[in-house]
């Protein structure tokens, strides 16, 4: 069996307070695009991993596709399985691709041995997996709230619109950008200004880590900047980094933007 693991962008993403067990409490709307990885798991004689694409750090058993297997597995006691992950989207991107092969490897893994596990179930693995693993399960847009595994439903239909990503070829780790950000309630309510009309959100709808990380890299404010030049209604970061989206009413030519060839560059309707 073959799914294709689906991106998330971050549309604001607010740091409101610290939490007792380290983490930070967030706000932020998670919304689905289709920038996918590939992942096949099929039954085996023998636990077997590959992977291929763009270079994954880390040994094999701590990739979080074969950590949903062995969650799974501890439970239910699975059959072997050789997993192969093609990978796509950008890691230290922001995008959640890493959360996203985990979720859907729980879904893909309880369809093929058919263990009848309801979605909320499968949002209860998810969460012991990371903090915005359980999104991907329904992979619907959602207002996320504390490690962003808390969700509210959310009024916000982009459809129509078209959404370009660029990734500049910068890894920007978890850990880096907590340890810049800073915590602080915001005076408007995140949900509040989203559901204002969408030519307001460039005044209203912010990510805190594009304060705390747009001095440390600068490529980054050009990279938005570049978006409302050509002609964006809303950019932004997507969560901590680094990839940078801009929404569009048109489809755009992005093979034509000047950036580096080491730019990753995606574009599609939403």
């Amino acid at each position: 069996m073959m799914v294709f693991p689906n991106a998330k962008i971050n549309i604001g993403l607010n740091v409101v307070s610290r939490r007792p067990d380290g983490f930070r409490n967030l706000e932020s709307c998670f919304y689905p695009v289709q920038w996918q990885d590939a992942l096949e798991v099929v039954p085996a004689t023998e636990k077997q991993f590959t992977l291929s694409g763009i270079p994954v750090p880390g040994a094999s058993n701590t990739n979080l596709c074969w950590l949903a297997y062995d969650l799974l597995h501890a439970d239910f006691n699975l059959p072997p399985v050789a997993m192969h992950l093609h990978k796509n989207i950008p890691i230290g991107a922001g995008m959640g691709g890493g959360s996203a092969d985990a979720a859907f490897a729980l879904c893909l893994c309880n369809d093929l041995f058919q263990l009848n596990l309801s979605l909320d179930r499968l949002e209860d693995y998810a969460r012991r997996l990371g903090s915005d693993c359980a999104f991907f399960i329904r992979n619907k847009p959602v207002f996320a709230r504390e490690r962003g595994d808390v969700f509210e439903t959310i009024n916000l239909d982009l459809s129509g619109y078209f959404c370009a990503i660029v990734y500049p070829d910068l890894h920007i780790t978890t850990a880096e950008a907590f340890g810049l950000v800073k915590t602080e309630m915001p005076e408007v309510s995140l949900k509040d200004c989203l559901e204002q009309d969408i030519v307001t959100w460039k005044d209203t709808v912010k990510n805190d880590f594009e304060t705390a990380l747009f001095p440390r890299y600068p490529v980054l404010a050009q990279i938005k900047d570049y978006m409302y030049n050509q002609g964006a209604i809303y950019a932004s970061m997507t969560g901590s980094g680094s990839a940078i989206f801009g929404l569009f009413r048109e489809e755009v030519s992005v093979k034509e933007w000047a950036f580096p060839a080491a730019y990753q560059v995606w574009q599609g309707q939403l």
